[in-house]
């Protein structure tokens, strides 16, 4: 009889949170990327322009994991007018060995928030420099406060701009994220005044035109650019790209596909053909990065399959180490389910 692990978002908030583990586990995943003979295909999308809605659907092979992440991932931008949120999803885990359902992680998005959050905190953990303190935001959703959180965990922060066409909005996300952190963050109207000083600069906004412009960059700051997850998506102006001392993609095929990269070549500052580093490559070694404290460096963050069957492959762990989430017996009737702890 098979049993699948049902884990609710609820269940996974118990078991994961955006700590150094988390960032530790995507780190770990970026340099398998590099170093094993990952497969990973090409994002499947599917846009709903009359909702502002898109749906991408990932997955990555890890050879010597003993399973595979495939996760749904929408994005509906207009919710937020709607009382709800603007993103949600769901990944299944599936055995490498016999290609059974292992669990089924409810998570609305929650392991993507994570994930993502830590991705960035990888970035600038190894581009920026490490006497980061100023951080400047751009956007103020659910990832500007992950991203700035996970920042935090990794590098001297003690202060923060955060700017958004909201101003209301960046008002009061500002004043939450102040009381929740433990250091000041201003918000600021215009962009510029947020980035001016700021040693690490992120961008998470769905803009489809750029609001980062090359000229206001200064030297030494690291940008870490994951809005741009969409052929149509642009935050940062593409003279930045050409701009930068050090460009970095999380996957190369993609950012040319779907990243600020992909803006670059099509606006022709920067080849089609120049090769530039992974974040996976730097990690284990392979390319170097940051070599000054003047470079300036950017990440381009699209998003990889690869990060979601990591994160799932934790989840399950942990839910099967502390005994967390309902257990499903497949070849059962409806009747076959059982809290974790409880007699089956």
């Amino acid at each position: 009889m098979q049993e699948i692990t049902i884990l609710t978002e609820g269940d996974l908030r118990k078991i994961v949170q955006l700590d150094l583990a988390a960032v530790e586990c995507v780190e770990g995943a970026f340099h398998a990327l590099a170093t094993k003979p990952v497969i990973m295909p090409p994002i499947l999308r599917l846009d709903i322009p009359e909702s502002r809605g898109e749906v991408d659907v990932k997955t990555a092979y890890i050879p010597g994991l003993d399973g595979f992440a495939i996760k749904i991932s929408p994005g509906f931008f207009d919710n937020p007018r709607l009382g709800l949120p603007s993103t949600n999803g769901m990944m299944v885990l599936l055995s490498t060995k016999t290609g059974l359902v292992q669990a089924l992680l409810l998570d609305n998005g929650y392991l993507t928030d994570v994930r993502t959050a830590a991705a960035g905190a990888v970035a600038a953990n190894h581009l920026a420099r490490r006497d980061a303190s100023a951080v400047a935001v751009l956007g103020a959703g659910m990832q500007a406060r992950l991203q700035l959180q996970a920042l935090a965990l990794i590098r001297p922060v003690c202060k923060a701009r955060l700017w958004a066409r909201d101003f209301a909005k960046a008002e009061v996300v500002a004043r939450q994220l102040t009381s929740n952190l433990g250091f000041p963050v201003t918000p600021c109207k215009d962009v510029p005044k947020a980035i001016s000083g700021s040693q690490i600069i992120v961008t998470t906004t769905p803009a489809d035109q750029p609001i980062l412009m090359s000229e206001w960059l200064e030297p030494g700051q690291h940008i870490t650019a994951m809005g741009s997850d969409a052929e149509h998506k642009n935050e940062v102006d593409p003279s930045a790209i050409a701009r930068a001392d050090v460009y970095v993609a999380d996957s190369l095929k993609q950012t040319l596909r779907l990243g600020e990269l992909h803006h670059a070549v099509t606006a022709g500052t920067v080849p089609s053909d120049k090769v530039f580093p992974e974040l996976g490559e730097i990690i284990a070694g392979l390319k170097q990065g940051r070599t000054s404290e003047t470079q300036i460096t950017i990440c381009d963050l699209t998003g990889t399959g690869i990060q979601d069957t990591a994160i799932a492959t934790l989840a399950f762990a942990r839910s099967q180490s502390e005994k967390v989430g309902t257990i499903f017996a497949a070849a059962g009737s409806s009747s076959d389910f059982a809290p974790r702890g409880a007699d089956c």
